[in-house]
């Protein structure tokens, strides 16, 4: 540990259990010399096990529909008065599709559950930059960092409407990031994951078959879990001020990669 989070405070939205990117960022940023906060939605927090975490960091828990922006401004409230004054970073770790969940295909979605699947995965991360600018809540060069999936530029036909949410959510980070940029210094970018096996990605059709493609396919295999916490403990710190309104592949090469041989020699 180099304690390169010494003095910073941020909060850490979406731990559900320990196979959770989110949790493993939390214990990251502790071990790293960081105060966190934790928030997750309440029903998510009665079927979680996040208050085990929270013993484990020292750190509260604040319950916050994250859809909701009442809830989003006393997320952020209660947090400033926590740490006596503002945060230096923000993970978002949301997403949710009722039309996955319900195995619904994409030609034949439910659309009503489609704008809940928008809000709750990418529209909840402009609510809460919005939040956090009314509120000035956030330290002049700090970051804020939302998950994100490849599906935002490619197609993968199971992740269904989860990828324009991705496309969106990544949209409102560089839009957003021009305007905390500009005021404040703050920087704002997502990070394009492996797949990974958390519960959440478990839950999409033909995960485990994918999940197998993509470290074939990979140079470097697939990127634990552990490694992307090690990565946002990096755009959290000062070492990258100056990285912002990106979209950051943190996936072994899978990105890059037209065709691996490995694909064709041991299918």
């Amino acid at each position: 540990m180099s304690n390169i989070l010494s003095g910073k405070k941020g909060i850490i939205s979406g731990a559900l259990n320990s196979e959770s990117i989110a949790w493993k960022v939390a214990e990251r940023c502790v071990a790293e010399g960081a105060q966190i906060v934790l928030t997750n939605a309440p029903v998510a927090m009665r079927m979680g096990e996040i208050n085990a975490l929270a013993e484990k960091c020292n750190a509260p828990v604040f319950g916050a529909d994250a859809t909701s922006m009442e809830d989003l401004e006393t997320l952020f409230t209660k947090s400033m008065d926590h740490f006596g004054g503002k945060m230096d970073f923000v993970l978002h770790s949301i997403g949710m599709s009722v039309n996955v969940r319900k195995g619904k295909p994409y030609t034949d979605l439910n659309h009503e559950w489609m704008q809940k699947t928008f809000d709750v995965s990418a529209m909840s991360f402009h609510k809460m930059m919005q939040t956090i600018w009314k509120l000035d809540a956030i330290n002049d060069w700090g970051s804020i960092l939302a998950l994100s999936y490849i599906a935002a530029q490619r197609v993968f036909p199971d992740y269904s409407e989860m990828a324009e949410s991705k496309a969106l959510l990544e949209s409102f980070a560089r839009s957003f990031g021009y305007h905390l940029g500009t005021a404040k210094h703050v920087r704002v970018n997502t990070l394009s994951q492996s797949p990974t096996m958390t519960t959440a990605g478990q839950g999409v059709k033909g995960f485990h078959d994918f999940f197998n493609y993509a470290d074939k396919m990979s140079p470097l295999g697939n990127a634990p879990a552990e490694d992307c916490a090690n990565y946002c403990v990096a755009l959290f710190s000062d070492y990258t001020r100056y990285v912002t309104m990106q979209n950051l592949y943190h996936d072994g090469g899978f990105s890059t990669m037209g065709m691996n041989p490995a694909l064709i020699q041991n299918p």
